[in-house]
């Protein structure tokens, strides 16, 4: 939720943002020693009788667990993989894996954590990112953390017309040959200060030189992906996507709504392609040197 601090900061006057607890439908993890921290340093200590922990190592150069579906038990043939909560160590990277009381075994939440330090002997986390949201179109992969850094280095380009994205999602489009990125973007416009389409487009680009040289790769010297597309919708459209996730029959509940910054589900992006009111397109590809290719943290 890290996208919408700038805009809370805003209404609320830079007030302290607090959370206190770390929790998910499943079961509540662990709770904030520090809640008046900054977001940036937000830390969670898990406890450890609400549930089994245990962790399932992210390896960046082997991204070992795509074969495993999330919110699955988990598989047994990777069990030495799985690490106590005891052995965790500061700086890596897990998933994170519970047994219940209600009776989950080895259930994969989806959420990968980073070890932030220790609280007398219970480790304390910082949450990172959703595992199971990607893009990718060939060999790269763009994960939540690395979209997030994009779109707000391509914000940059709005400021001196005091824009910004109040919210935006994205998806694959893969109707085009070859496929590429699409960003929904909606804005809150100045409407003394209209933003030519040219800086828009400066927008599509400064996110492709934001991923990682893998896509660069891909757009520039592979060709197998096609140059980045941002397509502004209508002010509102994303309560219109809450209201239909949240009242259709395959819908979230209201307490734990987030908008997707990914979405794959075709009514999702027929909705908001319907409210789209123009496009834009990455003007040239972005820069990309051979040699060794860089992995996102996703590999």
């Amino acid at each position: 939720m890290s996208q919408y601090i700038p805009m809370l900061d805003y209404y609320c006057n830079s007030l302290p943002l607090v959370s206190t607890a770390y929790a998910s439908s499943e079961r509540f993890f662990g709770i904030n020693l520090n809640p008046l921290c900054t977001p940036s340093e937000v830390s969670y200590t898990l406890i450890p009788i609400v549930a089994y922990f245990e962790f399932l190592p992210i390896h960046r150069s082997n991204e070992v667990i795509n074969s495993i579906s999330i919110h699955t038990p988990y598989n047994e043939k990777n069990e030495q993989q799985l690490v106590d909560l005891v052995d965790v160590k500061i700086g890596q990277e897990y998933e994170l894996v519970v047994t219940t009381y209600s009776g989950l075994y080895r259930y994969r939440v989806g959420d990968v954590l980073r070890v932030a330090g220790f609280k007398n002997n219970a480790p304390q986390f910082n949450f990172i990112r959703r595992e199971n949201m990607i893009l990718s179109i060939d060999s790269d992969k763009t994960n939540e953390i690395e979209l997030q850094n994009a779109v707000k280095n391509a914000e940059n380009n709005l400021m001196s017309f005091d824009a910004r994205v109040i919210d935006y999602t994205s998806y694959v489009d893969t109707a085009t040959i070859p496929g590429h990125y699409v960003l929904f973007w909606e804005l809150n416009v100045n409407a003394s200060s209209p933003i030519p389409p040219s800086v828009l487009e400066e927008c599509c680009l400064a996110i492709e030189e934001s991923l990682n040289s893998v896509y660069r790769q891909g757009r520039t010297s592979d060709k197998s992906i096609g140059p980045l597309e941002i397509r502004i919708v209508e002010t509102g459209i994303f309560d219109k996507l809450m209201d239909y996730c949240c009242t259709s029959l395959l819908g979230a509940s209201i307490n734990q709504y987030k908008t997707p910054w990914c979405i794959k589900f075709a009514p999702h992006v027929e909705l908001l392609n319907s409210r789209v009111v123009s496009s834009y397109f990455s003007p040239v590809c972005p820069k990309w040197v051979p040699g060794r290719k860089q992995w996102n943290n996703t590999n």
